[in-house]
């Protein structure tokens, strides 16, 4: 599946979510440095039950961005997240190749 079809899939979701009354936050991939799972612009839709739909890393970095994404929503406030790991660790945690990511997660009115 390409990129532009899973960006256009996550908003989709998104719009189904809003139009069901959900509170939701949207996570977004704006920066990546080395071996990064998803390209910049990976999307992440969250509701405030933690539910979620779309993909910005993998593994532990998902979870603690949708961890995250639900403090957004309840608080308002936007986040800035950042996720890098050695090489050694960095399949533990979804990173493949011990690559950097920045994740911005902001809440959806």
């Amino acid at each position: 599946m390409s990129q532009a079809i899973h960006e256009f899939d996550v908003l989709k979701t998104a719009e189904a979510w809003a139009g069901d009354g959900r509170s939701l936050a949207l996570a977004t991939v704006v920066e990546t440095w080395g071996s990064a799972p998803r390209p910049t612009g990976s999307q992440l839709v969250i509701d405030a039950d933690g539910n979620f739909e779309g993909s910005v890393s993998g593994g532990c970095v998902e979870g603690a961005v949708v961890t995250e994404a639900v403090d957004v929503i309840e608080s308002g406030e936007p986040r800035m997240l950042e996720f890098g790991v050695a090489d050694e660790t960095a399949w533990r945690v979804g990173l493949s190749c011990g690559g950097r990511i920045r994740v911005y997660v902001e809440r959806v009115n």
